[in-house]
């Protein structure tokens, strides 16, 4: 089954541990600090908009954008009174904007998804392209030291009133790729006590911080800082996640007109 197609229906309710309010804060302050306060950001592989409806707190004008149609649709309806976001079913890869934003973030590992380092760099290349003069990309990633000794090869298992996720890693250290088979068990909402069983398969790529910039330096973007998750401090060897601040750099024919 493909990814995020039933997990979706699940996602935010077994995903409520993770920091949206911590990042969205984070994420803002380097905003700020160079001066992007206000105006366009686009969220990519937004999946269900908990950041892009965070940020739009914050006062900025969201563009949400994800592969997954179920995660839009859950992403849709959160918002859909509001109508302050738009939100856009494409691949990363393909990205096409309406116009130039301020900035890009992508946060919960969704870098991690792509697999071939260079579409990573056509990524970057099409980030640029969107951004406005100086404009930054802010995203995050799970490091190899995490897929390799924090989730290892582990089985997970989250019960919940409504549904059961086992969560299943099998990480391949020479490729970097760590593969989840997520087994879910959601309850029949017309038989009591029948659940139904659903299975999907996902991929993540492990980058090691000096791979992403030489990356970045091959799209020709900025590196402006490599950080621990939500500090200031440099990653280290046991680092789980680090956010990485790229700067718009200007190319000919890159601005959208």
């Amino acid at each position: 089954m493909e990814a995020y197609s039933v997990f979706s229906e699940i996602y935010d309710e077994f995903m409520d541990n993770i920091p949206y309010e911590k990042w969205g804060n984070y994420i803002t302050d380097i905003l700020k600090s160079r001066g992007i306060s206000e105006g366009l950001v686009c969220d990519l592989g937004c999946g269900t908009g908990i950041m892009t409806r965070y940020m739009a707190d914050k006062g900025y004008d969201m563009i949400g954008v994800d592969i997954s149609e179920e995660m839009l649709l859950c992403a849709r309806e959160q918002e859909e009174s509001a109508g302050r976001i738009l939100y856009l079913n494409q691949d990363m890869c393909e990205l096409e904007l309406y116009g130039t934003v301020g900035a890009v973030i992508s946060v919960c590992d969704s870098m991690n998804y792509i697999l071939d380092a260079d579409d990573f760099c056509t990524v970057l290349r099409k980030v640029n392209n969107y951004l406005e003069k100086d404009g930054l990309f802010i995203f995050d990633m799970k490091t190899p030291y995490f897929y390799a000794n924090v989730l290892a090869d582990s089985v997970q298992v989250d019960n919940r009133e409504d549904a059961t996720l086992i969560w299943e890693n099998d990480y391949d250290a020479e490729t970097g790729i760590n593969a989840y088979e997520l087994t879910m068990f959601l309850a029949d909402c017309d038989t009591p006590d029948m659940y139904e069983k659903y299975t999907e398969y996902h991929e993540q790529r492990a980058y090691g911080i000096d791979e992403i910039k030489a990356l970045v330096k091959a799209s020709g973007m900025e590196l402006v800082g490599v950080y621990d998750e939500c500090t200031y401090d440099e990653p280290d060897e046991n680092s789980e996640r680090v956010f990485f601040v790229v700067k718009e750099t200007y190319q000919e024919g890159k601005y959208y007109e």
